[in-house]
């Protein structure tokens, strides 16, 4: 059996190509050229950086898909992977195209056309070993971990966290106060000399995230019960600690609830008695008391328990003598929720009054629609009827109806589940609306000083344009620390549009990356342009060699 061979393309067809190849790469080149004008207020070392940025954004401003087909037939590289060298990557092909068609690579035209496609990988490790720290062994990527608040009092978990790999501790501005923050740093600080470990601090500055606000509290309902199997048999008990001093349990063992209980009626408690009671739905439950620690006791429910503050429970021994009997009236209220299903009714109210849920019929009708407040007068100033608005990073999503300095009226056309629940500290997003909020709020000003003596890195929370970055540096500059990192985070359409503006006035840093926020990118553009979105973000900052943070329940998700 003969092979079949195709026949070379004809050398018109391969001057074609080179034209046209040319054409690009010279137009790129000018690109880079008019990058010169930004050099003098360009960070030191960044020329590079900026110029091939310069020469990305030339180089995708065209429609590369026809010049593509033609290369692909000759089986040379596409520009898919062209940011991080984009000019050597068009040299590259350019040299190979000459020598298809037969001519001479002059090297005054052409220098060595391989010798900068390392460059660009090599600024970027350096770009990123300068912001987040050498990388662990053999190890490309750094760790960054989001501390939770309690680690202000446990140097243990951080000596944990460090040993197993954190290069960078976050901390979320928008939660807890400086004086927590800094038992925080304490804390990671003597890890460090402890473990011998480095780690940076990075804070990330609250910004103008835009939450829900108060709810009006409702008495607590305390939900207990056993481990089921999917055939409803119990797998195992429930477990209640009870205790008179708000003790917890033992650090090696899991409760299911906690309870605080008059202490003479506990002191009588031993194992093997029981106790019995009527739940709030008025089903009768009887639990058992298995052990005695110090600091309380165990009971276990085989049965499911709803309880409420003025529940009885009566301690029980042998065939039934009652031996005391106690009411619970511990739980704390909590905050209401409203509920919500597609085609529903929701305020929007201005300020800060505790909101109301909503009212519901005995047939589910809604007589009266929830509210819930925004402390933010931007939103009632800017926001418009017929724009789209979502809650709780897109769980619920829906459309203005009225809007006026005051209250925005809101008809829910989307919920991810038949029924979703709103309560307050929940994310808004309006990514139809032109809010003209600044990146630095007044909490933000506030703490910048703090901020910029104690940490490492610092995050610009929804940054969406130059400006914003513009801002930052002048702030910088005023507290003396513009040698500080700087993580640029994108979270917003206006943000994903302006990147390339973003990224030109973040040269001027000699530290930054980008992190992106996935979380409430999705709940502005749509969960199903993520992917589109944030490939679109990570080859703009390889063209820029800048570190990038995947973020927002990236490894949770997986780890699921």
């Amino acid at each position: 059996m003969r092979l079949s061979v195709p026949r070379p393309p004809t050398t018109g067809h391969f001057a074609d190509l080179v034209m046209q190849v040319e054409a690009l790469r010279n137009e790129v080149t000018r690109a880079t050229e008019c990058a010169d004008v930004q050099l003098l207020e360009t960070a030191a070392g960044r020329r590079r950086s900026l110029q091939n940025l310069h020469a990305y954004l030339a180089l995708r401003s065209h429609d590369l898909r026809p010049l593509q087909e033609g290369l692909d037939r000759l089986g040379l590289a596409s520009f898919d992977h062209a940011e991080p060298h984009v000019l050597a990557s068009l040299e590259a092909v350019l040299t190979n195209l000459y020598l298809l068609d037969g001519r001479k690579v002059n090297p005054a035209i052409l220098p060595d056309p391989f010798a900068d496609f390392d460059a660009g990988p090599a600024l970027l490790l350096q770009n990123t070993t300068r912001l987040l720290g050498p990388a662990a062994g053999l190890r490309r990527t750094r760790i960054m971990v989001t501390l939770p608040t309690e680690v202000a009092d446990d140097s243990l978990l951080l000596q944990a966290l460090l040993s197993a790999g954190m290069d960078c501790a976050r901390i979320n501005c928008a939660y807890g106060d400086q004086s927590l923050w800094a038992r925080i740093i304490t804390r990671v600080r003597e890890a460090e000399r402890i473990t011998g470990l480095a780690c940076r601090v990075f804070m990330d500055l609250r910004g103008p995230k835009l939450r829900t606000g108060p709810m009006e509290l409702e008495p607590a309902v305390l939900k207990i019960r056993p481990l089921r199997a999917p055939n409803g048999n119990v797998l195992r008990p429930a477990r209640v600690w009870l205790t008179a001093d708000g003790a917890r349990p033992p650090a090696h063992d899991i409760a299911d609830a906690c309870l605080a209980l008059d202490a003479g009626w506990l002191q009588q408690a031993t194992p093997g008695d029981r106790i019995r009671l009527r739940d709030a739905r008025g089903s009768n439950r009887t639990w058992r008391i298995v052990a005695r620690q110090d600091g309380g006791c165990w009971a276990e429910a085989r049965k499911t328990s709803y309880l409420v503050n003025g529940t009885a429970l009566n301690l029980l021994r042998g065939k039934g003598q009652k031996l005391a009997t106690t009411q619970l009236i511990s739980l704390p209220p909590r905050p209401s929720r409203i509920a919500l299903r597609s085609g529903d009714l929701l305020y929007l109210a201005y300020g800060d009054t505790p909101g109301k849920p909503s009212l519901r019929g005995l047939d589910g009708q809604v007589l009266r629609p929830g509210t819930i407040p925004l402390a933010v007068p931007e939103v009632f100033r800017d926001a418009r009827a017929g724009e789209a608005i979502g809650f709780d990073d897109g769980r619920i999503s829906g459309v203005i109806e009225k809007a006026d300095s005051e209250m925005l009226q809101v008809r829910i056309a989307h919920t991810r589940r038949p029924l979703e629940k709103l309560g307050g500290d929940k994310g808004v997003n309006l990514p139809e609306s032109v809010l003209n909020l600044p990146a630095l709020g007044r909490d933000d000003l506030d703490d910048l000083d703090f901020v910029t003596q104690e940490a490492d890195i610092i995050g610009l929370s929804f940054t969406n344009s130059a400006a914003d970055v513009r801002f930052l540096q002048q702030r910088l500059r005023e507290l003396g620390r513009t040698d500080i990192g700087v993580i640029l985070k994108v979270e917003t359409q206006r943000g994903c549009a302006n990147l390339p503006d973003i990224l030109l006035e973040a040269m001027r840093f000699p530290s930054c990356g980008v992190m992106i926020a996935r979380g409430d990118l999705a709940a502005e553009c749509g969960f199903e342009r993520l992917p589109e979105i944030q490939e679109d973000i990570l080859r703009l900052c390889a063209a820029a060699h800048l570190p990038v943070i995947w973020a927002t329940g990236v490894l949770e998700g997986l780890a699921r």
